[in-house]
């Protein structure tokens, strides 16, 4: 953030100024009084159940220097009718003032989170970087993440979520690209698109953004991505494993924990990564988040070194072994059909590199705004199971129970896939069943939680979970 007077954030923001006793706002702007940022701007929004008004004293108690809000507080404030717009607005003022700093825009239907927090770790090597927290990627988040910027900051990466049409542009419009990142266009929130090519026009947004100066980094191997290098005014740079592509995967392999070990291939270049991430699909994000940076200028074996030493984020396929050898898998970030499947195929790989004694338990609960499709998603994800020789489904939930309808159909299942009808049966479910060599994977959307029911399973072992597993060296 750069520095401002309440007279000069009123400015920007066309709001009035109370109770100025004469701060300067220094710090991130934030909506949780309870992580306060030391000479930051606390933004209230009165919503259905919370007012964060009724939170302004907390916050600056806590070290914020004003509020922005729709009313006064009695405190340090500038006022406006709507504190979102206003939000914005100073976001695209504080970008403005930061001439130097090279915004990264990415969006796709899965993955966004993990390859947004692989390109911040392989930036950060070269310059001083700033990335979405999380998945804080919507109209509040993205603007309190330029807000983070400051005259320091050399990139920031912004993952960009969408929900209907005109919502990334929106969103450009706060942070303009100099490159922007399409992953894929899966079946994520089909429910609110109606269909793939709905939500490939939506993702576009993010390429139509770009100025002549700017480049547009699609995946090779999605077709409906790859049509998008028509909606670029820049340059475009192409990454997968198909032959075309600008930086190919190529030699990829899994280690005995599924962990990926390819070759990142760029004109007569080529350099290793062996990732300490579990699951074939990270190596497809990492070939994304090496394409991107070369894009910015990071040469080619700065990107694989980064890549080696990335760590899993939380709940995002981390990788835990209790001392009594229960291995656990915590995905229970978010789910949908295409990052399911990965899921569950990064389990058997990894069932499969332990040996012929090892038993894969898989821990699933529901995907959510699927629409019309959900019944024939959970249910093709209970077959896939049976198919990839998964040993024990768990399928936690009602709006889950086509997965294990699906299950018992496909291999004529009995024991092997069990229904339960929420987290405290899964827990004392696994807690009766689990045995020494088995591996848990657990995933579902985020509001399952069944994250929940993985950090119960850890905090049962005796010897304490030391953390996630780290790769042999």
């Amino acid at each position: 953030m750069i520095p401002l007077t309440l007279p000069e954030l009123a400015a920007v923001v066309g709001g009035e100024v109370h109770d100025d006793t004469g701060v300067t706002v220094t710090g991130p702007a934030f909506v949780d009084s309870r992580v306060a940022e030391l000479g930051g701007l606390f933004v209230a929004f009165a919503g259905e159940h919370v007012d964060g008004h009724a939170y302004a004293a907390a916050a600056l108690e806590a070290g914020a220097a004003a509020v922005l809000g729709t009313r006064p507080v009695g405190l340090p404030a500038v006022v406006v009718a709507d504190p979102l717009d206003a939000l914005g607005r100073l976001a695209r003022h504080v970008l403005a003032r930061l001439p130097q700093v090279r915004v990264v825009a990415l969006t796709g239907s899965q993955g966004k989170t993990s390859t947004k927090d692989l390109l911040a770790g392989v930036l950060a090597e070269s310059g001083t970087t700033v990335a979405t927290a999380g998945s804080f990627n919507n109209e509040i988040g993205l603007p309190l993440t330029v807000l983070r910027a400051d005259a320091a900051t050399e990139n920031l990466v912004l993952e960009m979520g969408s929900r209907g049409i005109g919502h990334l542009r929106d969103l450009c419009a706060v942070a303009p690209p100099l490159v922007s990142l399409v992953l894929n266009v899966g079946k994520a929130h089909i429910g609110e698109f109606g269909s793939q090519e709905a939500i490939a026009q939506a993702k576009g947004e993010l390429v139509d953004a770009l100025t002549e100066e700017g480049t547009a980094v699609l995946n090779a191997d999605d077709p409906l991505v790859l049509a998008m290098a028509g909606r670029s005014r820049g340059a475009v740079l192409t990454f997968g494993e198909s032959a075309r592509a600008d930086v190919r995967l190529e030699n990829l392999t899994l280690d005995e924990l599924g962990r990926p070990r390819f070759d990142l291939v760029t004109g007569t270049q080529r350099a290793h990564v062996e990732m300490r991430l579990v699951g074939e699909h990270h190596a497809l994000n990492a070939t994304a988040a090496a394409a991107t940076a070369l894009a910015l200028g990071v040469p080619l074996a700065d990107c694989a070194r980064a890549l080696t030493a990335a760590r899993a984020s939380r709940w995002r396929m981390e990788v835990h072994e209790r001392a009594d050898g229960v291995t656990v898998i915590n995905d229970a970030y978010n789910a949908n059909p295409d990052s399911m499947r990965a899921a569950l195929k990064a389990l058997a790989a990894v069932g499969r590199g332990r040996g012929p004694d090892t038993r894969t338990v898989a821990v699933l609960g529901e995907m959510r705004e699927l629409g019309e499709s959900s019944r024939d998603e959970h249910d093709a994800l209970g077959r896939l199971a049976v198919r990839l020789d998964i040993h024990q489904l768990l399928v936690v939930g009602e709006p889950a129970r086509p997965m294990h309808l699906g299950a018992c159909l496909e291999g004529s299942w009995g024991e092997e896939s069990v229904f339960v009808e929420d987290n405290a049966h899964a827990l004392a479910w696994l807690r009766e069943h689990v045995a020494p060599g088995d591996v848990v994977l657990l995933k579902a959307s985020r509001a399952a939680a069944l994250e929940t029911v993985a950090e119960a399973l850890l905090a049962d072992d005796p010897g304490q979970d030391p953390g996630p597993k780290e790769s042999p060296r």
